[in-house]
């Protein structure tokens, strides 16, 4: 189930919030005013969407927006359960065999999951399934890189076009130095597209491409898991030794939680 990831926004605004904090306390509300530039803006936004439009295929650029929407939200991902749940099939299958477990799929919501078991029930080779779900995993990868990417070569060219605003300010700027009036607005485009191309990749692009990365290790991380689970499950592994197993994934604070909570569970019964 995916919830609204609140750390995405608040990082953003505390960015930006620092900023303007900045900038009003040294120049108050009118000094604020001074750095909003449209036409810096529409350079800097302008010429990093021409470059990806020759950086990209039309149908990855379409799917920037609902790739770039996942760093906002959540998905719940309790390792614990996970294992919980396999130990419980893996008991299951050990009294009653691997078709026992049909009569579970329906409470299988995970497609991943759910693959494996249908690969586990129908008898496949443990190396056979591994190989499947690992392929599996490789194209999660590559697919999640692609969409990824569109943010990284943002990242990169945020600033570059910065750096081109800068170019045009400073020509403008020097071509009408006998022009005392406008050196100043010349002056605010040469620098403005500078920041704005530094915030936009350092406070949007970059970390959006950070939070998709490490959402994606995690992702990969639960389907391993599932995965030694599964092969463990078909190989008709004792359900204890199984548990011992994937607990192996769990980080040792997740661990030692887990077995203070399983002792008192002990304790009470």
């Amino acid at each position: 189930m995916k919830k609204f990831d609140l750390l995405t926004p608040i990082g953003i605004l505390i960015g930006i919030s620092m900023v303007a904090f900045g900038v009003i306390s040294s120049g108050g509300v009118q000094g604020f005013l001074i750095f909003i530039d449209f036409p810096s803006m529409l350079i800097v936004l302008g010429g990093v969407f021409g470059a990806l439009c020759v950086s990209f295929p039309i149908r990855q650029l379409r799917n920037m927006w609902r790739v770039g929407l996942q760093a906002f939200q959540s998905k719940e991902s309790n390792v614990d359960e996970l294992i919980e749940k396999f130990v419980q099939l893996s008991e299951l299958a050990r009294r009653e065999g691997l078709l026992a477990l049909e009569a579970e799929m329906d409470k299988v919501h995970d497609p991943f999951v759910r693959k494996g078991l249908l690969l586990a029930i129908d008898g496949v080779e443990p190396e056979v399934i591994k190989e499947m779900l690992e392929a599996e995993i490789i194209g999660i990868e590559e697919r999640h890189s692609k969409g990824r990417s569109v943010f990284e070569k943002a990242g990169d060219y945020a600033p570059a076009w910065g750096m081109v605003g800068t170019l045009i300010g400073l020509v403008l700027m020097l071509r009408n130095l006998n022009t005392p009036s406008t050196l100043g607005p010349n002056m605010a485009i040469a620098l403005l597209t500078t920041l704005y191309g530094s915030l936009l990749s350092n406070l949007l692009f970059q970390p959006i491409a950070a939070k998709l990365a490490v959402k994606t290790e995690q992702e990969v991380f639960m389907k391993e898991v599932v995965i030694e689970a599964v092969v463990g499950l078909q190989s008709g592994q004792n359900p204890r030794l199984l548990q011992e197993k994937l607990k192996a994934f769990i980080p040792a604070k997740i661990a030692r939680q887990s077995l203070l909570k399983e002792r008192a569970s002990v304790r009470e019964a």
